[in-house]
């Protein structure tokens, strides 16, 4: 990742209601929620939700899709590993340190 990409994911999650949502979309996965379910599970009214959203779909922290009449939104697991990877990319100047997390969530489409 660029400097300015990476300035724009921390821009963006350094907002409370922000970084509830995007931890709500980590939590479910691939197949992403609906703006409807993230509105009832973070507390956000629906208009400030898709103010919150924009910014984030912005930082390319999150996609969106549309099933039938909803929209659902996905947390873009390869912004989230690219951001992480940035910050410890020169962890512990070399030396071997706590083991980071590599799992990666697979970002195809699941079947319906």
């Amino acid at each position: 990742m660029k400097t300015k990409q990476v300035l724009s994911a921390l821009t963006a999650l350094a907002q409370e209601s922000r970084l509830a949502i995007f931890r709500l979309l980590v939590q479910a996965g691939p197949a992403g929620m609906a703006a409807t379910k993230i509105s009832e599970k973070v507390g956000v009214p629906p208009s400030s939700l898709s103010f919150h959203l924009k910014e984030m779909l912005h930082a390319d922290l999150v996609t969106s899709r549309q099933e039938g009449r909803f929209v659902i939104y996905v947390a873009n697991f390869s912004t989230m590993n690219g951001l992480v990877q940035f910050l410890t990319e020169n962890c512990c100047g070399g030396n071997p340190c706590t083991p980071v997390c590599t799992t990666e969530c697979s970002t195809t489409e699941v079947a319906k």
